[in-house]
């Protein structure tokens, strides 16, 4: 089968399209064939090995697992002797390592079914992205219906995700993105949109209960201007330099201001369940949840991908189309 490996660190040139075998799968794991992947932050850090904190468990020198890719959606194809959940030529989506693949090895009870009226690249956008929104407001945040949210980087990944999921869960918006995206994010239910290249959200006298932000480009004090007196700032996002600590840099730094006042700042790595990715599946059935797609590259076009996303200028996500893609064309 063919699939994305690095043997070394470096920027996406150091990956290749290989000829390898087919993964092996245990009693309580399934042999799915991808359809489509999602492409992710997580990709260029485990790429390039940065934060070089990560090495520690991933590899000092070279990466000790070579296969990339970790949000997949696609169909069963052979079941370990003691699944009972899925049978072969289930539709399922989820987390799993070495998504940039024709075929991966996925433990059964790590996905969950693909509804009908959702498409393969749709749910395969959502696992690492959605849940990180769901996680950053929710559990993070503690968001309740009636509070005020702004939402740094609204027209990303992680953004276009958290804009309808707080409105879903009885949120006042605000969304901060660049004028080609204003429509885009109005469209997902903001209550009301800041563009940044014009205004600047931090000088307007707004505060907020939640600032979930996914871009890190605003100084800290800025961050803690623009939050209510009990305000959670979420950090999700930070800037690329820093290659050492990568974003604990600025979270330490947050915690420390934060910490002789009332306002709370927070970091999380995300953990997807079948519970999160079900309570995703609800939300985009009751027309509340649309992953919004970007682009769409081949599997032999991977490369190319992950450093159109590392650009930071994606409108919602970036999707690998495996089986029959549907690609779009890209102007030099």
């Amino acid at each position: 089968m063919k699939a994305i490996v690095n043997h070394s660190y470096g920027t996406p040139e150091v990956l290749e399209l290989s000829e390898v075998d087919p993964p092996a799968i245990g009693d309580e794991q399934m042999l799915v064939r991808v359809h489509a992947a999602a492409v992710n932050p997580l990709d260029w850090h485990m790429l390039t090995g940065t934060p070089y904190l990560m090495r520690l468990t991933e590899g000092l020198r070279r990466p000790k697992r070579v296969a990339r890719g970790v949000d997949m959606a696609g169909v069963v194809e052979r079941v370990g002797a003691d699944v009972t959940a899925f049978r072969t030529g289930d539709r399922v989506f989820g987390g799993a390592r070495g998504a940039f693949a024709e075929l991966v090895a996925v433990a059964a009870k790590d996905v969950v079914a693909v509804p009908e009226k959702l498409s393969f690249e749709e749910a395969a956008a959502l696992p690492v992205a959605a849940v990180t929104a769901l996680q950053g407001l929710r559990d993070q945040g503690g968001l309740r219906a009636g509070q005020s949210v702004l939402i740094n980087g609204a027209a990303g990944g992680v953004g276009t995700y958290a804009v309808q999921i707080a409105k879903a869960m009885g949120a006042d918006v605000t969304g901060v993105c660049s004028t080609g995206n204003v429509e885009l994010v109005r469209s997902l239910g903001a209550d009301r949109v800041i563009d940044y290249t014009v205004d600047d959200f931090t000088a307007d006298g707004r505060r907020f209960d939640i600032f979930l932000d996914n871009i890190g480009n605003r100084s800290l004090a800025d961050c803690r201007r623009v939050l209510a007196p009990t305000g959670v700032y979420v950090i999700v996002g930070a800037p690329k330099k820093g290659k050492l600590l990568g974003p604990l840099k600025r979270v330490l730094a947050a915690k420390v201001r934060f910490v002789l006042s009332r306002r709370r700042a927070a970091w999380f790595i995300a953990s997807e369940t079948p519970d999160e990715l079900r309570a995703l599946v609800a939300m985009t059935e009751d027309g509340k949840l649309r992953s919004v797609i970007d682009r769409r590259y081949p599997l032999t076009d991977t490369a190319e991908a992950i450093a159109y996303q590392a650009q930071g200028h994606a409108r919602g996500k970036v999707i690998i189309s495996v089986v029959d893609p549907v690609v779009d064309i890209v102007e030099p």
